[in-house]
């Protein structure tokens, strides 16, 4: 799939932001804990959801949508052992089934989970955690399946996480469903995991520390109830992020439904580099304006430091800021081979090492043949090919879908000549 990119025109109008990917992926995986009926608001239809479902479904999951973006889902009748491990092979969120499916059935088999190739991703914060709670885990190489199974009595109360891993919390936090009590320590604390408490709280669970480093839980009360669980998800900080750049470069845009509360990181940023937004409940409109943007130092940390997954984003802007700008990613070594690809459009930068570059600008952006390489990166590369003077083609466009939900039709409203094409 490709996306065929005319840039340089200006853009104008007002851009919703959606449900958040990362929030709806542990949620909707978190429906398994529970026999009743789940109702799930504002769900992003974009691949990763699609694929989630479809794990689901091959289980046996009753799966409906009841409006545009409402999802309900009953999980009564699921039989983990038809799990569909193709599909969880594809995508990374399929390691967010684990615990939910323990914490039910006491024992689960799958293969490793896909994903985005950004660096080295381990499972070593889920398995190790799991293992000091006591639950056996196998793994066979040959056929690349994991094997664990949950002790009789969970005799350990408490975890220390080797890294903020936000799946590993979410994993550790769903698990808590059926123990007496958890601590989670250098628990991650990110919008999404703050969601996903929200949710499992609406399940019975107890759970302070949420937004911190150390979340306390108590499992679930005894709830026989057969009463809908519902919840509607937040929207994503990332996709907001990702339109404040798109306005900052391309023209003026209102964004609305952003989760202001979630990005102050970002919007510090977005004032160090020189861009012109405003801010009022939830809308931030950003103004073109390139001759006050000035290069600025970033650096990725866990939330609420800046988010990785806007650190691509903001790279195209340092692009056509004056000056040099730093960029540090200190999660994934793969986070900065999108700079490669911005090179092909005129872009001057030095890739450092595998975690840092420095970015020189300003310098007008041409259009070029480039590839999507992951999530992120291919959305950036939409930013910086609609930035661009003439036409770009962008390859594996296919992986934009991921994250983002039609996102050249909605860009489209906006003014872009941005099509699709196989």
């Amino acid at each position: 799939m490709k996306f065929i990119v005319n840039g340089g025109r200006r853009l104008e109008g007002e851009i919703k932001v959606l449900g958040s990917k990362n929030a709806a992926t542990p949620i909707i995986s978190a429906t398994i804990l529970t026999s009743r009926p789940c109702v799930i608001e504002n769900v992003p239809k974009i691949g990763d959801v699609a694929t989630l479902l479809a794990i689901l479904a091959s289980m046996g999951s009753e799966i409906s949508w009841l409006g545009e973006r409402t999802l309900r889902i009953v999980n009564k009748d699921i039989d983990p052992k038809k799990i569909d491990l193709h599909l969880v092979r594809r995508i990374r969120s399929s390691v967010l089934l684990v615990a939910p499916i323990l914490a039910r059935f006491g024992e689960f088999v799958t293969g490793t989970p896909g994903g985005c190739h950004i660096g080295v991703r381990p499972l070593d914060a889920h398995l190790e955690s799991f293992k000091d709670l006591g639950i056996e885990v196998n793994y066979n190489a040959t056929k690349d399946l994991y094997r664990l199974k949950t002790p009789k009595k969970y005799d350990k109360s408490s975890v220390i996480l080797k890294e903020f891993s936000v799946t590993a919390t979410e994993n550790l936090m769903m698990l808590g469903y059926k123990i007496p009590s958890l601590e989670i320590n250098l628990a991650a604390a990110e919008p999404h995991v703050q969601d996903l408490g929200a949710f499992l709280k609406k399940l019975g669970m107890s759970i302070e520390g949420l937004g911190t480093h150390l979340i306390s839980i108590k499992g679930a009360n005894k709830i026989n109830s057969s009463k809908e669980v519902k919840h509607s998800i937040i929207s994503d900080p990332i996709e907001a992020g990702t339109f404040f750049i798109l306005g900052a470069l391309t023209g003026n845009l209102r964004i609305k439904k952003v989760p202001v509360n979630y990005l102050t990181a970002p919007l510090h940023k977005l004032k160090e580099f020189g861009v012109d937004f405003s801010v009022t409940e939830d809308t931030v409109t950003v103004k073109k304006g390139f001759g006050k943007l000035k290069g600025i130092k970033i650096q990725t940390l866990p939330y609420p430091g800046f988010p990785t997954d806007l650190q691509a984003p903001y790279g195209v802007l340092a692009t056509q800021s004056r000056g040099e700008s730093l960029i540090f990613d200190t999660l994934y070594e793969g986070r900065l081979r999108y700079i490669k690809e911005l090179a092909k459009m005129g872009a001057k930068a030095k890739i450092l090492d595998p975690h840092r570059a420095i970015i020189y600008g300003r310098t007008p952006l041409h259009g070029a043949s480039i590839k999507s390489l992951d999530l992120r990166a291919g959305a950036t590369l939409v930013i910086a090919a609609l930035t661009a003077k003439g036409k770009s083609i962008l390859n594996d466009a296919e992986q934009i879908d991921r994250g983002y939900e039609k996102l050249e039709e909605r860009l489209r409203l906006l003014g872009a000549d941005i099509t699709r094409t196989k």
